[in-house]
């Protein structure tokens, strides 16, 4: 076994398998030789079409084009998310979680100084521009805007049948990503228990000195081969089971949505994406509290209003069913798992894609030169990957421990303290004293920043209690000094929501300007 770690083998493709084959090959040594593995007969699941902001660094760092992606993957702009009926029944419980942080994160709370005025205007329009522009429908940045630069932080909306597909032609012809399409049919082991190579059925065996387990839910390399456990987190996140639908626009210049929406139904949530030549549309739930036939009558009885019952009735519904929960480990001797490999936890925040990102982008930086540096790297991996993973359920489980509603047994035991982990209970009972800001943030790349947890608590009506300052007291001076910064800080971003609107336009007009001229190439 040779000691240096040149051959990198992936085993599967879809999003995770080329994302991670992309990712490596462009930023790891220029010594490492990048295989992928792909069956011929393993269809990809196919519904991640959300992305975080991270995206658009990961497709840059590539060497893909932003106009080529829009033009090839049914692409349109993601602001962030709205979240409608989640907090209460009422048809105006809604709230934005946008992608862009509230004005001067990094130097000044606005919480504190908003909380007074909460019953006036949402969290999320006092702070930052998003919410509005989103619910003017406008995009992030204009024409004359670079690739990927923003005026508005953004992500994407994808077609993730396309996406795989535009990516593989990109890792193979632009990367020097060597391509075998084959199924695996044995994995063949070093006396120490590493993967030597794997056999299969149609092009021999393939050599590798990293393995990296890209085969969906079934996990071959590091969740059969070699057994690592699987945490389940049902207990804790309910939802196992998705039906998903595609739905044409009624007109080709119907206006497309820049944020995910998403709206909480009896017993899960409904996902609405807009792409380019259509929506994908789904809903989440729980098989415990419901059945698939009730999930599907609400699934239809959403899209209704918009193509006509009987449309609704003929569209052909897929099922998706997952286990909710992640592998103890995910790097075990000279195989590490990402994608649905490494875990799953429902689509809420469009999690999947930007951790497949943050995996392959510390493998490709942190690559280890021999075998010795792998398992110290690969220790570090499962500590930030557990951590990422702990954090991910605790945010996803915010969304939920904070609903008023108590109209059916799935909403009310989200609620429930058991099943509401340690570390989010001790979050919840600081907040009510002191807002989230950045001392809630632990690792330099958190996947979810402390902004998103303002925007999801204060979105959700979460109260904090504000101290009074004692008019004699040796801060009133400096408290004055951030209550005038705070109130012209909110002044400026009303004026800034108006200039956005003069200059930015809607959505769809510039995806076809992008589309027919294309942006500016950096």
């Amino acid at each position: 076994m040779a000691d240096h770690i040149t051959r990198v083998v992936i085993v599967g493709g879809g999003s995770a398998g080329w994302l991670a084959a992309g990712i490596i090959a462009a930023t790891s040594p220029s010594h490492v030789q990048v295989t992928l593995i792909e069956s011929p007969d393993v269809a990809a699941i196919g519904v991640g079409e959300g992305t975080w902001p991270t995206m658009r660094a990961t497709l840059q760092s590539m060497g893909i084009s932003e106009t080529d992606f829009f033009r090839e993957c049914d692409v349109s702009f993601k602001q962030g998310s709205k979240f409608s009926c989640w907090t209460s029944l009422a048809k105006d419980d809604d709230y934005y979680h946008p992608f862009t942080a509230p004005a001067k994160y990094h130097e000044i709370n606005l919480a504190p100084f908003w909380l007074p005025f909460k019953n006036k205007i949402p969290f999320a329009h006092a702070v930052c521009p998003q919410a509005a522009i989103c619910d003017s429908g406008f995009s992030p940045k204009q024409i004359t805007t670079a690739e990927f630069g923003a005026v508005l932080n953004y992500g994407y909306h994808l077609d993730a049948g396309k996406f795989a597909p535009f990516l593989h032609q990109h890792c193979v012809e632009k990367l020097g990503v060597m391509y075998i399409s084959a199924n695996v049919t044995e994995i063949n082991s070093h006396e120490n228990g590493d993967i030597r190579s794997v056999d299969t059925d149609t092009q021999g065996e393939v050599a590798g000195d990293l393995f990296v387990d890209c085969t969906g839910l079934s996990s071959m390399l590091l969740g059969k081969h070699y057994s690592i456990p699987f945490v389940s987190q049902k207990n804790i996140l309910f939802n196992d089971s998705a039906l998903a639908v595609q739905i044409p626009y009624a007109g080709g210049a119907d206006a497309i949505a820049s944020h995910t929406l998403s709206t909480a139904q009896t017993n899960g949530w409904i996902w609405d994406i807009g792409l380019q030549s259509r929506r994908g549309i789904g809903h989440v739930f729980s098989s415990h509290y419901t059945t698939d036939e009730l999930a599907e009558r609400e699934l239809r009885n959403y899209i209704a209003p918009t193509v006509g019952e009987k449309m609704a009735e003929e569209l052909s519904v897929r099922k998706i069913s997952f286990n909710p929960g992640h592998r103890k480990i995910f790097w075990h001797k000279n195989c590490v798992a990402i994608g649905l490999s490494a875990g799953f936890i429902e689509p809420l925040e469009a999690t999947a894609l930007v951790l497949i990102e943050l995996s392959a982008k510390m493998i490709a930086e942190q690559f280890p030169a021999n075998r010795n540096a792998m398992d110290i790297v690969a220790k570090r991996f499962n500590n930030t990957l557990s951590h990422h993973w702990e954090k991910i359920i605790i945010f996803l489980k915010l969304h939920y421990v904070l609903t008023r509603r108590v109209d059916t047994e799935y909403w009310r035991d989200n609620c429930l303290a058991s099943t509401i982990p340690d570390s989010l209970h001790e979050l919840l009972a600081l907040w009510k004293v002191q807002s989230p800001w950045l001392y809630d943030e632990m690792l330099r790349e958190e996947m979810f920043p402390s902004a998103s947890y303002q925007y999801i608590y204060y979105g959700m009506k979460g109260t904090t209690e504000v101290m009074g300052v004692d008019s004699a007291g040796s801060n009133k001076h400096l408290y004055d000094k951030k209550l005038r910064k705070a109130e012209a800080l909110f002044m400026e971003n009303a004026q800034h929501i108006q200039q956005l609107k003069k200059v930015l336009q809607p959505n769809r007009e510039l995806i076809e300007k992008i589309k027919q001229h294309g942006l500016q190439a950096i």
